[in-house]
């Protein structure tokens, strides 16, 4: 069986990517949706349940998980975000928090790599902490 997100990893992910204040936006996540042929289930919801909506019923409906991870890849794309570079860092962070459940990372060039599954709030927060310091120390905008 192809390996799949839990319901809370799938909540983690599409609440760091509809984040209010740093994630997208409602009209980049009806573009990705649509880039990667996911149903919007429910446009009318708030982002993040709208979102977590639209993974849930693809997941369960291909019985894996490649195309969120192929929407992560589009969402991450740091060319996206040269208009506006204050988003893209904040954004990775948040989700890098949420994928660390999945034993998953977004690196600074927007590639998906796995990385050692977190088992804890400490870990996942050590980790988003550790990116956070080396984002000051390389004084890019939070």
């Amino acid at each position: 069986m192809a390996k799949m997100f839990t319901q809370m990893q799938l909540q983690a992910i599409a609440d760091a990517l509809a984040d209010t204040s740093e994630g997208l936006t409602g009209s980049e996540i009806h573009h990705l949706l649509m880039t990667c042929k996911m149903m919007d289930i429910d446009p009318q919801a708030t982002k993040r349940h709208r979102l977590y909506n639209a993974f849930v019923a693809c997941q369960n409906a291909k019985q894996d998980r490649i195309p969120i991870l192929a929407f992560i890849r589009y969402a991450m794309k740091p060319e996206q975000y040269a208009r506006d570079i204050g988003r893209y860092e904040p954004m990775r962070a948040n989700l890098n928090r949420a994928l660390a459940f999945a034993g998953l990372a977004v690196e600074e060039s927007g590639k998906l790599v796995p990385v050692e599954e977190a088992h804890t709030l400490t870990e996942a927060q050590r980790r988003a902490t550790e990116l956070r310091a080396d984002l000051e120390i390389r004084k890019v905008p939070l």
